[in-house]
């Protein structure tokens, strides 16, 4: 087996930044950012309502967001105060020849043991919105998240007067674990009850939100990132021009809209134009909402208003929308165009799926793409990419359940996902952007509702199709994303609910391993943190050869397809 390990050397002059620090560097060419994270276990009360334990840093929450700029390089200092493993997703980065920095636990790596610390290192090379979280047991749900900004060191492409950021994300009772069990554990009724979490807005509880001081003729920039585990997040301000210019990292060219619905793990950039003189103030909206959570009034939806501001003493200007909301232009990835005005790519090969929800031989009502539920391997999958010589062209050896497709060096993939449930999914792909090119009703694998039948079957993208890496596939529908397999490495794709990623909504692209094993080495620490936590480092998804899967448990089977699919809730209590 070839050798993977060697080790890293920081020979760069580091410019080290406190946390609580913005981190906007202009004055250099380049700079190494230092961020100190120590995460560990917090009591907050975040809501107004209810105090409970949370995933903190540096003895804080929310987390402070991390600012810099394109060119540099960042080095996120990781202790582990906590009691179990962990482990950080920089999410949009590309990682490109640095995939064991990604994050995802047992994909790319093993966490980060208790007691241990751990540096990742970013190479800023896109500019745009981002978000940093965890990614070993769901921690990303407890607290462990928070944006990441990277500007351009040039002028941008838009001309703005300012630029502010807006972070949502929900927030619940109880800890990620407990919702967990009251989902996975057979013995308990499924599905759980409906939870009704509270918004956050910037950290806080919505009905805190900030105030807007806009200067009349102005335009603002104004960022804005779920970082939610469930809930879709709504924005709008009437009485104002609003143009989307960027999603999830990628600048569009300027599209005019109404509002914006924002899904987990999404992000968006919109240019708002002020109004050209003081005589009144206007409230924008901020809700939250899932579509297949029940109505319950103050519950769900949850809204949260917050003014803007042109004069203090000005009156406040109420604008109906009295025609209905169906009239309003929201931001539609099919619409959005890419403003490098990249055509869609021809493609070499073509992959489907189907997403759901199957009951199994365990009792347990799980996730899948094709009738396959992800579970983690006992070797990370990147490790087992890296050492199994020739036999990592083959999909067997990353075992039954990581559901690996080997991807071609620079081949053009064409992937459609069907999502016949009445649920919608926020899909996540780690290393790349994708070109949204098609939407439709999902094929009839079963019955569609009479509801959906008067949605246009079919909408085609234009010439140059938006890209994002984070798109929300609705209920009964399909979606066909194209991407280029020009980075290798391991990369997960899954569902950002964080609820149906643990119900094993994910699988792997494991892309281009002929060529990662010439270009990838993994830090020695990196390894001593699997054989800390008892794992192999070597080997095939059970740490053995060839395909030998002694060790690894066997992969339940289906019993049925379940009700779920018809989309109740799995979010546990309020």
């Amino acid at each position: 087996m070839p050798t993977m390990y060697f080790e890293f050397s920081l020979g760069r002059t580091l410019l080290s930044v406190g946390l609580c620090s913005a981190v906007f560097l202009q004055t250099v060419l380049t700079a190494d950012v230092v961020v100190d994270w120590d995460i560990g276990y917090i009591t907050v009360n975040r809501d107004g309502y209810n105090t409970r334990r949370a995933i903190g840093v540096n003895g804080e929450l929310p987390i402070p967001p991390i600012k810099a700029t394109i060119g540099d390089t960042m080095y996120l200092n990781v202790h582990n105060s906590l009691d179990k493993s962990t482990s950080i997703h920089a999410h949009g980065l590309f990682q490109r020849d640095n995939s064991f920095m990604d994050g995802p636990a047992m994909v790319t790596q093993c966490g980060i043991p208790p007691g241990e610390s751990h540096t990742y290192i970013y190479k800023l090379e896109q500019t745009g919105t981002f978000w940093i979280h965890g990614h070993d047991h769901h921690q990303n749900s407890d607290g462990l998240r928070t944006p990441l900004v990277v500007y351009d060191r040039e002028h941008p492409p838009y001309e703005y007067t300012d630029d502010i950021l807006f972070s949502v994300e929900d927030w619940y009772l109880e800890e990620f674990e407990e919702r967990e069990k009251q989902t996975l554990d057979p013995s308990l009724p499924f599905p759980p009850p409906h939870g009704y979490g509270f918004g956050l807005i910037d950290g806080y509880n919505g009905n805190d939100t900030k105030p807007l001081y806009f200067e009349p003729g102005n335009t603002y920039r104004l960022r804005f990132v779920n970082m939610g585990a469930l809930t879709t997040f709504q924005f709008t301000l009437p009485g104002h021009r609003m143009r989307v210019v960027e999603i999830d990292g990628v600048y569009t060219e300027p599209t005019e809209v109404d509002g914006l619905n924002i899904a987990p793990a999404q992000r968006y950039s919109v240019l708002i134009d002020a109004q050209k003189n003081t005589q009144f103030n206007y409230q924008y909206n901020i809700t939250m909402y899932a579509e297949f959570l029940p109505h319950k009034q103050g519950l769900s939806p949850r809204v949260y208003m917050g003014d803007v501001i042109y004069d203090k003493s000005a009156p406040l200007k109420t604008i109906r929308s009295d025609a209905g909301w169906s009239h309003f232009r929201f931001a539609d990835d099919i619409t959005l165009a890419s403003l490098d005005g990249e055509p869609a790519m021809p493609v070499d090969r073509n992959l489907e799926f189907t997403i759901g929800n199957n009951v199994y031989s365990t009792g347990q009502h799980l996730d899948h793409f094709n009738n396959i539920t992800y579970a983690q391997p006992l070797v990370p999958t990147l490790y087992t990419a890296l050492t199994m010589g020739k036999l990592a062209m083959d999909e067997r050896v990353y075992g039954p359940q990581t559901h690996a497709v080997v991807l071609n060096h620079m081949e053009v993939v064409e992937i459609t996902i069907h999502n016949p449930n009445t649920m919608p999914h926020p899909l996540h792909l780690h290393g790349h952007v994708f070109q949204v090119v098609e939407y439709g009703l999902a094929k009839a694998f079963f019955p569609i509702p009479d509801a959906f039948k008067d949605i246009p079957t079919v909408r085609y993208t234009g010439s140059c199709p938006s890209k994002r890496d984070t798109m929300l596939i609705p209920s009964m529908h399909y979606i066909k994303i194209r991407l280029r397999a020009d980075n290798p490495g391991v990369w997960i794709f899954h569902c950002h609910l964080d609820i149906h990623h643990a119900m094993g909504m994910a699988m792997t692209f494991v892309e281009a391993p002929d060529v990662l094993q010439r270009t990838q080495r993994v830090p020695p620490r990196m390894v001593e943190f699997c054989r800390k936590l008892g794992f192999p480092v070597e080997g095939n998804a059970a740490g053995n050869s060839a395909l030998d899967f002694t060790g690894l448990p066997t992969p339940p089977t289906i019993v049925a397809r379940s009700p779920a699919s018809t989309g109740r809730a799995l979010t546990g209590r309020d």
